[in-house]
């Protein structure tokens, strides 16, 4: 191994290891939630694509952690927020942290890269740009990837909470 290979290493295992910490952080933040909102669910942590990833599932498959994600997401949207903040108390450091309730998100990301797909299809077979709908940061990285994978550009337009993806031809 060079020296530029070892230190690389290195700081792909910090880069992990602060990942990990960062999802052990927002684990406890959200057991000590449940315990308060006397909620049942297991917390499975993990490290998917340079962020850490926390999920809240129900082995029993109850409809109570629907409460947690909301109309929308929306009560999801702030638990992921808060998540952030309660690891930022902890490390100093900013979180990019992700949050999935009940598989919510999970389920969001398969519709919207297919939305993004289609979208996509359609710019090519139309020569035009395709406006999508307003959608959160979130939802929008989403549309993006799944554009990108179909060899097309798109890009966000628009202020937030209307900012919108605008999918263009080849």
């Amino acid at each position: 191994m060079t020296e530029g290979t070892t230190s690389a290493a290195a700081e792909g295992a910090d880069t992990l290891t602060r990942l990990e910490q960062e999802g052990e952080i927002a684990a406890d933040y959200l057991e000590g939630l449940l315990d308060i909102a006397d909620l049942d669910g297991d917390i499975d942590m993990d490290v998917e694509a340079d962020r850490a990833s926390v999920s809240i599932i129900s082995d029993t498959g109850s409809r109570d952690l629907q409460k947690l994600v909301g109309r929308d997401g929306e009560v999801l949207e702030a638990l992921q927020e808060l998540t952030r903040l309660a690891v930022h108390r902890e490390t100093g450091d900013r979180s990019r942290l992700m949050l999935d309730i009940a598989g919510y998100r999970a389920q969001k990301r398969s519709e919207l890269s297919e939305l993004g797909a289609k979208a996509a299809a359609e710019a090519k077979s139309s020569g035009e740009a395709v406006k999508l709908d307003p959608m959160t940061p979130f939802e929008r990285k989403v549309v993006h990837d799944a554009v990108k994978a179909a060899g097309l550009r798109s890009e966000s337009e628009g202020e937030e909470p209307q900012r919108f993806v605008v999918v263009l031809p080849a």
